[in-house]
């Protein structure tokens, strides 16, 4: 008899990690895994002309990792209107020895806490230290998330200021974040003119569903981190091309250079080349590329996701569920 396979819902996965636990993790087990995990670019089928079915396989062939995954996405960016997340998602974790299913996850929070810590974990390469300002632009389901995960990486941030087209959602961010408390010395704002707060930022993290540039580089501080986590198909685009010529631009893995709209219009206009992309992530845990150089440079780290970090932040979570039960 085999055990039936385990259902991690959202409420329970709170219990099974933090942003820093999982930045930690992500930190120390993608240089010792992902040259073992295949992980083919991600499946996109447009299911109607604004809506988008993403699927996202991976699998190891390290025993120490002995797991085949998959992920199911539905990308809804009219739902905001229903107060409803514009992702939903649903992870299967398998065992790759034998091929059964271990369990299943509601993965729509597992994708904001991945997706948030892997911005944190670039952002602990390229953003200064020092930095005390985090301005997050968009205030979806990710915005929070996001702040935790930068103000996880980097304690001294003094001051968070959301901004967002609609200038309630990002007071009810706020709102929400200061009734949880945990934010010693930190203060909170929200919205203001965009163009001006934009040059506030230490750390400058987008995260909205937009097809017109909303950074102009040109407004960017010198010594800013732009952290654009929100494309992921040729038509969106966070920031203009002068927020790529001005910034040593990273991306979270080769997905990003054929996905992201801001990089693949950068490229077919020849404001920047593939070559003028200076490295990933995992070179930048493992040290092969340098990140921040100076404090002055402008640093800007573009994320898409992948399968890898899906499978190894479901990985996190199935065996401290199954440590604690």
């Amino acid at each position: 008899m085999t055990a039936p396979p385990i259902f991690i819902s959202t409420t329970t996965l709170h219990t099974l990690f933090t942003h820093k636990s999982l930045i930690n993790h992500l930190q120390i087990s993608l240089p010792t895994f992902t040259s073992t995990i295949e992980s083919p670019l991600r499946h996109a089928h447009q299911t109607s002309p604004s809506t988008s079915l993403l699927l996202m396989p991976s699998w190891s062939h390290s025993p120490s990792l002995p797991y085949i995954g998959t992920k199911l996405v539905t990308y809804h960016p009219n739902n905001s209107a229903q107060n409803l997340p514009g992702v939903h998602a649903s992870y299967v974790l398998f065992n790759s020895i034998t091929g059964q299913t271990l369990a299943t996850m509601d993965a729509t929070e597992l994708t904001v806490y991945r997706t948030a810590c892997t911005s944190a974990l670039g952002s602990k390469f390229l953003s200064r230290q020092d930095s005390e300002t985090l301005l997050m632009i968009g205030a979806g389901t990710l915005a929070p998330h996001l702040i935790k995960a930068h103000l996880t990486v980097r304690p001294n941030l003094k001051k968070v200021i959301v901004w967002n087209r609609t200038a309630d959602k990002a007071k009810k961010v706020v709102e929400k974040l200061q009734s949880e408390g945990g934010f010693e010395g930190v203060s909170f704002e929200s919205n203001g003119c965009l163009e001006e707060v934009v040059g506030l930022g230490d750390i400058v993290s987008c995260a909205t569903n937009s097809e017109t540039p909303l950074v102009k580089g040109g407004k960017l501080k010198e010594g800013a981190h732009l952290d654009l986590v929100g494309s992921f198909k040729h038509s969106m685009r966070e920031c203009d091309d002068e927020a790529l010529k001005r910034g040593r631009v990273f991306v979270d893995n080769e997905a990003a250079l054929v996905e992201a709209g801001e990089l693949v219009g950068a490229f077919e206009r020849g404001v920047i080349t593939r070559d003028d992309i200076v490295g990933d992530l995992l070179e930048l845990i493992k040290g092969e590329k340098n990140g921040r150089t100076t404090d002055e440079e402008i640093t800007v780290f573009k994320t898409v996701g992948s399968g890898v970090v899906d499978l190894l932040t479901a990985q996190l979570a199935y065996e401290t569920y199954m440590k604690n039960c």
